[in-house]
């Protein structure tokens, strides 16, 4: 459905217009036909200190913006048409969703827009990204208020082993599988597969690799809209990259692959090993260069940096590797319709747009600059000292971000400054935390 078709029907009442706050929560507003019309044309006013906002609505600073010269007014959300889709479980007339981004200044903060940004100066280089995501989550047979009240401890898991790709779990849980691919159906997301992953409750959903917005739209649509199926449900999910020290990480895995702009597939060479080309390889070198001064886009909460823990199947540093998953930079496919880059740094706590953005912008700049990458790892990378590596810490990676040329050229200096402020309150305000373990620790006899 159109929005000019969702205006034509006098049964049509109401309409959502939602767009993506920093955390990958949509944030939007239930809006009268009549006044989409008005939208449409003009745009939605909304406060830029929507972009400032923790998950549980803790007003971050962003100077400008949520600061003491800030005079919380609204800015236009323009609404892009081509994302009209249905609500799954909205009544017919009230159940048109269209998502939104921000205009003017505001885009320089807004995710959805830099993602934009970003894939029209690959565009202008003559590149088109295409890219599919994987997304890893743990469902548990808990409500939210009944994990609040166990204070998220011994936790009840929709399964109860690790069962990677375990049928058995599969067929148990088919009500859930069902459901999630019913409800993708009018959301307009392109479920590839769904599969156990390697924890109990644990599970991954793939969307279909795209080009332009798509991929990433429909990634945001689908996290958001797993936690609204789970209640509806009696349950919950989680993507924090590590709820209990029991666990295994939680991620968000990124494929990209390069087009040219005839749409023909250009990181492919059957002369090189694995058909790696030269094109390829500076993809490469730009993910190698660049990724670890953004590791705060990747690992955007204090939880994100517990995924690193000894023990866990998480990058052990800036590598890559032919179908090597002990890599950060893993090669897939073996043919120019199917090879492509799998980054396996960003957590499942990540905003898809931003993690998109970040990815596609620092292999663009590999191509651009023809940048060699390390040596490829063969062998289990975690056995193997990186020769780059990531932020460890979240003040690293904040300072990491703001000292990075590179992200400020690509992203504007206004993201950089937004984004690093934001983290570091998040990080001070935890920092003044004393958490259950080191009570236990050290409160009798430390």
């Amino acid at each position: 459905m159109t929005i000019e078709d969702f205006l034509a029907d006098p049964a049509n009442r109401f309409a959502t217009v939602a767009m993506a706050d920093t955390n990958g929560l949509l944030r939007g507003q239930m809006v009268s036909a009549r006044s989409l019309k008005g939208i449409a044309r003009n745009g939605m006013g909304m406060s830029p200190v929507t972009l400032a906002l923790d998950p549980t609505d803790v007003v971050l600073p962003i100077p400008g913006v949520s600061d003491d010269t800030s005079d919380f007014h609204d800015d236009p959300l323009v609404i892009d048409p081509s994302t009209a889709r249905r609500l799954p479980w909205s009544k017919p007339g009230h159940d048109l969703l269209v998502l939104a981004n921000y205009s003017g200044a505001t885009a320089d903060l807004c995710p959805r827009s830099l993602l934009k940004r970003i894939f029209e100066r690959a565009g202008a280089a003559g590149y088109l990204p295409c890219y599919g995501m994987e997304l890893e989550y743990t469902l548990f047979d808990e409500t939210p208020e009944s994990a609040r009240a166990k204070g998220y401890r011994n936790l009840k898991t929709a399964t109860q082993h690790n069962s990677h790709d375990l049928v058995l779990y599969q067929v148990q849980q088919t009500e859930w599988y069902e459901a999630v691919a019913e409800m993708c159906e009018p959301l307009g997301i392109e479920l590839a597969k769904m599969h156990e992953e390697i924890g109990g409750g644990f599970l991954e959903a793939c969307i279909a690799a795209g080009e332009g917005m798509g991929p990433a739209d429909q990634l945001m649509l689908l996290k958001n809209f797993l936690r609204a199926l789970a209640q509806r449900q009696g349950k919950a999910v989680t993507f924090m990259p590590r709820w209990t020290e029991d666990a295994d990480s939680q991620s968000i895995h990124v494929h990209v692959s390069l087009k040219d702009t005839s749409g023909k597939p250009i990181f492919h060479d059957p002369s090189r090993k694995n058909g790696v080309g030269e094109t390829f390889r500076h993809f490469i070198g730009g993910l190698q260069t660049y990724i670890g001064d953004m590791t705060l886009i990747f690992q955007p909460t204090v939880n994100s940096y517990r995924r690193f823990a000894p023990g866990t199947f998480a990058p052990p540093g800036l590598t890559w590797g032919f179908e090597n998953r002990t890599t950060c930079f893993r090669i897939v496919g073996h043919d120019a319709g199917s090879l492509r880059v799998e980054n396996r740094l960003p957590g499942a706590d990540t905003n898809p747009y931003l993690t998109v953005a970040a990815t596609v912008a620092a292999g663009i700049a590999g191509v651009l600059d023809k940048i060699e990458p390390d040596p490829e790892i063969i062998g289990n990378g975690y056995s193997q000292q990186a020769p780059r590596d990531f932020a460890r810490s979240m003040p690293e990676a904040i300072e990491r971000l703001r000292g990075s040329v590179f992200a400020r050229e690509w992203f504007g200096d206004r993201f950089v400054d937004a984004f690093a402020s934001t983290r570091e309150s998040q990080y001070n305000e935890f920092r003044r935390k004393v958490p259950d373990v080191e009570l236990e620790r050290f409160f009798d006899l430390g």
